[in-house]
C-alpha cells in the first residue's frame, strides 16, 4: 500500500539546515541592530568589534542551548519547563557576566564596576536568549504537530484503503460460491463442454478482479464490460431467460466509480428476478450525467418485494430509507459511504406492479490521460481459448474434465 511522505513546510524540509539559517541570520541581525544604535550614540567605528564578539558569543551559548532543549522537547512537561528555566537562568548568567566584561575591557575609564554592569546586561541578555528559547519550542513544536497531523492522515488514509479492499474482496466469495455451484451442477451433469466454456469465462472475469486495485476506480465503460462478461456465465445457466439491456451515455461512458460497484446489483437482480420466474426477466442498467453527478440506475422487471420469500431476502424501502440484510446491497453502501462519504445518493425503488430499481448519484470524476488513468484492461472474449486465460493448474482441470477423465 502506497505510503504518503511526511511533506513540512518547504523551509523547515531539511531540520538541521532550517536551525543555521535562522541562527544566522537571528545573531547577524542582533549584531546589526546593537551596532547601528551604538554607532548613532557616537561611539565609534571600533564599537563594531565589541558587537561582533558579543553576538558571537550569544551564538555559541543559543547553540548549546538547543543541544540541551533537543533532549528536554519530549520530556515530561514539568520536567521540560522545570530544567529549561534552570538551563536559560544559568546560560543568561554566563552571557551577562561574558558581555560584562569584555563591555569593562573596551570602556576601562569609566567607574561602572562589572557587578553594576552584569545587572545591566542581565535584563537584556534575559529578553534575547528568552525570545530565542520560545521561538525555538515554538518551531519545534509546530513541526511535532504537523508530523503528527500528516501521521494521522497516513493511518486514516491506510485504514480507509483497507476497509475498501475488505469490501471488495467480500464480492469474490460471494460470487464465487454461486458461480461454482452452477459449474458443479453441470459437472455432475455430465455436461462437461458448458462446464469448461463457464470456467473460460469465470477465469476472465477472476483475471479482470486481479488486475483491478482493490480500492480503485474504473470508468462506467470498464464496468460495463466486465458486467457483460458476468452475464456470459449467468447466461449459461438461464439462457433466453436472462434478458440484458444498457443504456450508458458516452459522457457517462467515461465517468469513474469504484470498481464492481454494480455487479452485486446484478447479482441479485438475477437472484430475485430471473431465477425465480419461469419467462426470466430483463435486467436493465442505465447510467448518465445529471448536472455534475453521475446517475446509474438497474432495474429489473422481477416479482419485485411482492413475493414473500422475496420480502425475506431483500432490503426495505421506507421513504428513502435502506436498511439491508444481504452481502451484496450492504457492501455497496458501506463501499459507497467509505468513497464518498455523505455526498452520495442510494436509493431502492419497488412499484406496487413489480419490479426492482436501485439508483445510486456519485459526484461525477471524468477519466483522462492526463490524469494517469490506466487503459482498461483487455478482457477475453466469451469464445476466447481456455490457454489464453485460465492458469495452469484449472487448465489442466479443464482438460481432464473435458475429457471425462
Amino acid at each position: 500500500m502506497a505510503m504518503l511522505p511526511f511533506r513540512p513546510t518547504p523551509f523547515f524540509e531539511n531540520k538541521n539546515r532550517a536551525f543555521w539559517n535562522l541562527q544566522f541570520a537571528g545573531w547577524t541581525g542582533a549584531i546589526a541592530l546593537r551596532s547601528i544604535q551604538g554607532i548613532s550614540n557616537g561611539q565609534p567605528p571600533s564599537y563594531l568589534i565589541l558587537m561582533l564578539i558579543v553576538g558571537i558569543t550569544g551564538f555559541a551559548i543559543s547553540t548549546l542551548l538547543s543541544v540541551v532543549y533537543r533532549q528536554l522537547i519530549n520530556r515530561p512537561p514539568l520536567v521540560t519547563w522545570g530544567a529549561t528555566a534552570a538551563v536559560l537562568a544559568i546560560a543568561v548568567t554566563i552571557y551577562a557576566l561574558v558581555e560584562a566584561w569584555v563591555i569593562s575591557l573596551y570602556f576601562a575609564d569609566r567607574d561602572t564596576t562589572l557587578t553594576q554592569l552584569v545587572l545591566i546586561y542581565l535584563f537584556f541578555d534575559f529578553s534575547l536568549l528568552g525570545a530565542w528559547t520560545g521561538l525555538y519550542y515554538a518551531i519545534n513544536f509546530f513541526l511535532q504537530v504537523e508530523e503528527q497531523a500528516d501521521r494521522l492522515e497516513r493511518l486514516e488514509l491506510q485504514a480507509t484503503s483497507a476497509q475498501l479492499a475488505m469490501l471488495r474482496y467480500q464480492l469474490n466469495p460471494h460470487f464465487l460460491f454461486n458461480t461454482l455451484n452452477s459449474i458443479s451442477t453441470l459437472v455432475l451433469l455430465k455436461q462437461t463442454e458448458p462446464a469448461n466454456a463457464m470456467l473460460t469465462r469465470l477465469s476472465g472475469f477472476l483475471r479482470h478482479t486481479l488486475i483491478t486495485e482493490p480500492g480503485g476506480k474504473v470508468t462506467v465503460a470498464q464496468e460495463v464490460e466486465t458486467l457483460k462478461l458476468y452475464l456470459d456465465i449467468e447466461r449459461m445457466r438461464f439462457e433466453e431467460r436472462l434478458r440484458t439491456e444498457f443504456d450508458v451515455s458516452d459522457a457517462a461512458a467515461k465517468a469513474m466509480l469504484p470498481s464492481l460497484l454494480l455487479q452485486p446489483l446484478v447479482e441479485n437482480a438475477i437472484k430475485y428476478a430471473v431465477s425465480p420466474q419461469e419467462e426470466g426477466a430483463r435486467i436493465t442498467l442505465a447510467a448518465q450525467l445529471v448536472g455534475e453527478r453521475l446517475r446509474v440506475v438497474v432495474s429489473d422487471t422481477g416479482p419485485g418485494l411482492q413475493r414473500p420469500e422475496t420480502r425475506a431476502s431483500l432490503p426495505l424501502a421506507m421513504t428513502g430509507a435502506y436498511t439491508s440484510t444481504g452481502v451484496g446491497l450492504a457492501n455497496i453502501r458501506d463501499r459507497l459511504a467509505q468513497a464518498y462519504g455523505e455526498d452520495h445518493l442510494f436509493e431502492i425503488r419497488t412499484p406496487d406492479d413489480g419490479g426492482f430499481t436501485v439508483i445510486i448519484e456519485i459526484p461525477h470524476e471524468s477519466a483522462s490521460k492526463d490524469s494517469g488513468e490506466a487503459d482498461p484492461p483487455r478482457l477475453s472474449e466469451p469464445g476466447a481459448a481456455a490457454t489464453d486465460t485460465l492458469p495452469d493448474n484449472v487448465e489442466s482441470l479443464a482438460a481432464r474434465r473435458a475429457t471425462g477423465s
